[in-house]
């Protein structure tokens, strides 16, 4: 069932307008109507006054004309949180340039222990697949990362719809591995974690694939 957002704030809807589309990806412009609770016409309105923030694609939908969904585009992106992400990248230039390679790896090895050791601490307890996955999706939702869970046939799908660092993933991708090695520590011996999804190679989030079971021993990024 598609969640209605009902709001009489233009400045509101217009948010509303970005958030559904970052985080549901393409829609058409009935179904973001549906949503947002207003009138076809009222969202074609709000969509375009959002400019170069989004932009149409039409897709083949069978007989006849090819059917219309809106995006977001790269410019968007610029609306969503990013962790001071200027000052973080030159500081990682700073670190290369003053330390090298091995400088940026103790960095960020440093900062997987310590999240490491808050996440553990954070699920402490919880003895459960689906309870320590909550709690996951909940903390980084909370440090910005726009996140949900959605079952699968065979487990769970953990999404990443924002990344608040992506300008110091891009200049820095160990974050990235780090970020794999982080959900396999949390999670535990008793799932099986993969990316599926992945922000900086073309994709719209990054996506974990989580199917319960013991993990095979070496099971690689």
């Amino acid at each position: 069932m598609m969640e209605i957002i009902a709001t009489d704030d233009p400045g509101r809807t217009k948010e509303r307008l970005l958030l559904l589309l970052k985080t549901r990806g393409p829609l058409s412009t009935k179904a973001l109507a549906r949503m947002l609770g207003v009138s076809v016409p009222a969202t074609r309105t709000h969509l375009k006054s959002l400019g170069t923030l989004v932009s149409a694609v039409s897709e083949p939908g069978g007989v006849g004309r090819p059917a219309q969904s809106w995006r977001l585009t790269h410019e968007a992106q610029g609306r969503f949180p990013d962790s001071h992400s200027d000052l973080t990248v030159r500081i990682l230039e700073s670190v290369e340039r003053s330390l090298g390679q091995a400088g940026i790896d103790a960095v960020i090895a440093d900062r997987y222990r310590a999240m490491e050791q808050d996440y553990l601490r954070a699920v402490e307890g919880v003895r459960t697949l689906s309870g320590r996955l909550k709690r996951l999706v909940r903390l980084r939702s909370e440090e910005g990362y726009m996140a949900a869970l959605e079952k699968t046939d065979d487990g769970w799908l953990l999404i990443e719809n924002h990344c608040p660092i992506c300008a110091a993933a891009t200049a820095c991708q160990g974050f990235c591995r780090n970020e794999l090695d982080l959900f396999r520590a949390v999670l535990g011996a008793q799932a099986s974690v993969e990316r599926v999804e992945y922000l900086l190679e073309g994709g719209r989030r990054c996506a974990y694939s989580v199917i319960p079971g013991i993990r095979v021993a070496g099971n690689g990024p």
